[in-house]
């Protein structure tokens, strides 16, 4: 008779042991790729119950919580979004929260981007929460930013300014007796006028040289980009610059007074900060497109007018005149 018992025992233990290994790694009842997003701390039960609701697994919160502890090992789960291909097993669904890498996504800010442009990318950016604040002119670090489904623009705006403040502090210690920068905020502004000016990466510290010349020399700077910035905030102008916008006197235009203009006219990038702070050594004063992107730099006025000259005819040539 006890050896009756016992034999039936067991066999109640194996059936429940097969019927727990089965649930486990039996095929899900997904019929095509879902997603999770896993919040930071969340623990075995709480994650059950997350899969349970959402029709994930075929099993009970409670049932996962068991099947997790005997069969799930220790490893933690991870936070974030990952993707969980159609008929996955509640095993497999583990296995991709503790070990799986998750989902990133990401949002490009191109370098010399102005605030406004940065916002209304954030604003139309899919999958993140609320409203994109407009950060100030020049807060803003140019580069490519990873998020996940559910974080909010203001979020991922601060974090590009964090990093913009973060390159700030690195950069700073760099700066060379040819800087005539005396704070970053000032490196940031005409770095954003370097960034504008110039395509180029290969001329960002020769067109910095020139501008540091100027400011050195108490002479204009003369940047088109300046004149345009009251204007668009920053946006394509679209046509030429008129001459009233020229002669406009404002805190930007560098036409109409000497000195650095009163803020960033753009979110300069790393390259261009560095620029400023490290200026090519010249002697020039002046320069002007090329026609090719870059430009031709000059150290007088006389070469600089031949320079000029040769730009029209070219563009003339080309019909744009």
């Amino acid at each position: 008779m006890i050896r009756k018992l016992v034999f039936l025992a067991l066999v109640l233990i194996g059936a429940a042991a097969a019927f727990l290994a089965f649930s486990w790694w039996s095929a899900g009842p997904t019929k095509e790729e879902t997603g999770i997003i896993v919040a930071e701390g969340t623990g075995i039960g709480a994650l059950g119950q997350e899969l349970a609701e959402q029709g994930q697994i075929g099993l009970s919160p409670s049932l996962w919580r068991l099947n997790a502890r005997l069969f799930g090992g220790g490893d933690p789960i991870q936070a974030g979004e990952f993707t969980i291909p159609p008929g996955t097993s509640a095993a497999d669904i583990l296995d991709i929260i503790q070990h799986g890498r998750p989902v990133q996504r990401f949002v490009t800010i191109p370098e010399g981007m102005p605030s406004i442009l940065v916002q209304e990318r954030v604003q139309a950016t899919d999958l993140l929460t609320g409203d994109a604040p407009l950060p100030p002119e020049g807060t803003v670090l140019p580069q490519t930013y990873s998020f996940q489904r559910g974080d909010s623009r203001a979020a991922v705006i601060a974090r590009m300014q964090e990093a913009m403040s973060d390159t700030l502090e690195e950069l700073w210690p760099t700066r060379t007796s040819r800087s005539v920068v005396e704070t970053p905020a000032e490196a940031v502004i005409l770095a954003s006028i370097v960034e504008k000016e110039t395509a180029k990466a290969s001329e960002r510290r020769m067109v910095a040289g020139v501008y540091s010349n100027r400011l050195r020399i108490g002479m204009k700077l003369d940047a088109d980009p300046t004149v345009i910035y009251p204007v668009t905030k920053g946006k394509p102008l679209g046509r030429r610059i008129r001459r009233s916008e020229l002669n406009d006197v404002n805190d930007y235009n560098t036409y109409a007074m000497a000195g650095l203009p009163a803020g960033p006219i753009a979110n300069p990038g790393r390259e261009s900060i560095a620029a400023v702070l490290d200026p090519q050594e010249t002697d020039a004063l002046y320069f002007v497109a090329d026609g090719t992107g870059g430009h031709i730099f000059a150290d007088t006025l006389e070469e600089h007018n031949r320079n000029v000259a040769k730009w029209y005819a070219l563009r003339r040539q080309r019909g744009e005149m």
